[in-house]
């Protein structure tokens, strides 16, 4: 407990996090505060291609391994049956319908990049050591959890006809996944030495750019809050911060059976707690463009978001080195 919350205690003062918390309260106090779209949008790119890039090396440095195909193929399971869980979680806790329950499930199959982020950096300041290749795995976990949702809306009787290829081409071709994908082979390919060539450009600013990329985040999320209120019913709102936990713990259990160090554990569990806010959005809005999406914009970006940046992070790490015994 003690290190839980000397972990709580750090993070929630280190520079990241208190850029997302600026973010938010100057939404909630209605300030005109607002970064610009186009900024915002150049901020999400250069992370993503810095991610992809990092990640890429890594596994250049680590080579390719069973252990890193049966990682990857783990995060897959992970991210097509969480999805099921979630469902399950909020028929008994919430009045939803079935349609945006499927949509809803969807973005806690998939995952936050910038939660994983930022739980690297968390790692990085405590000096815990993972594997380079969770990136991939980060990468793997975007598409499972949207198929997954689409499953539960045919078994209910739902259209048939929304695995066309617009939704394919949604999914496969989404800039994000694109990028972070491309850039984790452009790592690969050229390594250290690729590295060492751009490093003043994807490792030294990297943090700087990251709270700029949170205060928008937290500017979202706090316009979110006050606009759509109403949709945080109280059973929405307990799942909203139960579902990462539950997931987390799923993600403890896949880690330790893999074997991944104290950190991998860690991330492993981050993404199993996350929820997508950027691609399976992205994707609901061909799929399933019934669903209300003030519903899961609102969960997942105002509620699981600040949970996992403030106070999940820091349990799930303490966890994964309890439990590896690190």
């Amino acid at each position: 407990m003690d290190q839980i919350l000397s972990l709580a205690a750090t993070n929630l003062l280190s520079p990241i996090i208190l850029s997302f918390a600026l973010g938010l309260a100057a939404a909630l106090a209605r300030s005109d505060l607002s970064v610009p779209e186009a900024a915002a949008k150049a901020l999400s790119i250069y992370l993503l291609f810095a991610i992809g890039f990092k990640g890429g090396v890594s596994v250049s440095a680590h080579g390719i391994d069973a252990k890193l195909g049966l990682t990857l193929v783990a995060g897959i399971v992970l991210s097509a049956v969480l999805p099921l869980i979630a469902f399950a979680l909020l028929n008994v806790m919430t009045s939803l319908s079935r349609l945006d329950a499927a949509a809803v499930a969807a973005h806690y199959g998939s995952i936050s990049i910038v939660t994983f982020v930022a739980a690297t950096s968390v790692l990085e300041s405590s000096g815990i050591a993972s594997e380079g290749y969770m990136v991939a795995v980060a990468a793997a976990m975007e598409a499972p959890a949207i198929l997954s949702a689409l499953w539960l809306i045919s078994r209910g009787g739902g259209n048939g006809q929304r695995m066309d290829s617009d939704l394919w081409r949604e999914i496969l071709l989404n800039g994000s996944i694109v990028l972070l994908v491309g850039s984790f082979f452009i790592g690969w390919a050229t390594g250290e030495k690729g590295l060492e060539e751009i490093s003043s450009f994807i490792v030294a600013p990297f943090k700087g750019v990251l709270c700029l990329f949170l205060l928008d985040m937290g500017l979202v999320a706090g316009r979110g809050l006050r606009e759509r209120s109403d949709v945080l019913q109280p059973g929405v709102l307990a799942f909203g911060i139960l579902m990462p936990v539950v997931g987390s713990l799923c993600g403890l259990g896949a880690g330790l059976l893999l074997g991944l160090s104290s950190g991998g554990v860690a991330l492993m569990m981050v993404l199993s707690a996350s929820a997508s806010y950027i691609a399976v959005p992205a994707a609901m809005r061909v799929a399933l463009p019934e669903a209300n999406p003030s519903i899961y914009l609102t969960l997942s970006l105002g509620v699981t978001f600040p949970f996992n940046l403030t106070l999940g992070i820091p349990l799930y790490v303490a966890l994964a080195t309890a439990m590896t015994g690190a």
